[in-house]
């Protein structure tokens, strides 16, 4: 499972502690997207369970109020029994 957007919130942030706790986060890279004139929040997030979020980073500016960001998010491998690691 991959969730990403904006979540209006970062992956420090205690509202965000039910998703954080469950899911794996990016594990380096800078991706401060909000607001896209000035970025200074990292509130758009990539989180994944069965799937390791790598190098997370933005892209140039569309127009939009917040930078569209990317991820290199790798799946684990399947266990024997044809289903993905928790």
């Amino acid at each position: 499972m991959i969730l990403m957007g904006d979540l209006n919130g970062t992956v420090d942030d205690r509202g965000l502690e039910p998703l954080t706790s469950q899911l794996n986060v990016a594990e380096r890279g800078f991706a401060f997207s909000f607001p896209a004139a000035f970025p200074l929040a990292r509130i758009d997030q990539v989180l994944a369970r069965s799937a390791t979020v790598g190098h997370i980073r933005t892209l140039p500016a569309t127009g939009s109020d917040h930078l569209p960001v990317a991820a290199r998010v790798t799946l684990d491998p399947l266990q024997p029994s044809g289903r993905f690691a928790p």
